[in-house]
């Protein structure tokens, strides 16, 4: 009996693990776990809370999956621990494919400025974490966000903002949309395009994903 391909999901920032709830993969080939973001102590950076994140793996060479900001973090947890594979969706592969304005951001700390303590507001928070107005579908959004307090807010935009990444890792799989309005497509290189893809294609395409994702594993 072949053994089972075990598979970590990570959200991306303030989501919850239910983004993925429309990834289906056969359970006779793969097991899926999925993690969760918590609050990180105060004076954590990315490369300490991907050091403790990496203590929940409880299998040898997984393969890591993670949306946006966990797409980040994955990859920090990835020169942690042997995978087999790092998959990142809607994310990127280094800080010189962040957009101009979280460049801006990080010398000018602009991103300092934004008004994280609002983010009760649900609409305000769903723009943070999933790029979109989403005002028609607010109830749908309210149900894959995780987390609403600010200091975590603040922790994950400076932490994207200042990743310190300045080459991908080799052999990494990055699946983008064309419609990003986060991380736009212009910035990014070598990666599988999805056509009308945008910052949330992991909810909106999964279609796509439970066709690709087992080759992409398996290759």
């Amino acid at each position: 009996m072949n053994q089972k391909e075990h598979i970590y999901f990570m959200p991306g920032m303030a989501a919850s693990p239910a983004i993925f709830e429309n990834i289906q993969l056969d359970p006779s080939q793969f097991k899926c776990h999925y993690l969760t973001w918590t609050l990180p102590q105060k004076g954590t950076d990315i490369v300490a809370y991907a050091h403790a994140l990496s203590k929940q793996i409880q299998h040898p060479n997984p393969v890591l999956i993670g949306v946006s900001f966990g797409g980040i973090l994955v990859q920090e947890m990835a020169k942690i621990i042997p995978v087999k594979k790092t998959i990142i969706v809607s994310s990127v592969k280094c800080n010189t494919e962040l957009p101009k304005r979280m460049l801006f951001a990080r010398y000018t700390k602009a991103h300092k400025l934004l008004p994280t303590g609002l983010i009760n507001n649900v609409e305000l928070l769903a723009k943070y974490a999933f790029g979109e107005t989403v005002t028609k579908r607010l109830e749908l959004y309210e149900k894959y966000l995780a987390i609403r307090d600010k200091a975590y807010i603040d922790w994950a935009i400076d932490n994207i903002v200042n990743w310190e990444q300045k080459d991908p890792q080799p052999n990494i799989i990055h699946i983008h949309g064309e419609k990003d309005a986060v991380f736009p497509l212009t910035n990014i290189k070598e990666c599988i395009q999805v056509k009308n893809g945008t910052h949330t294609m992991i909810i909106h395409r999964a279609k796509w994903f439970n066709e690709h994702l087992p080759g992409l594993i398996l290759d």
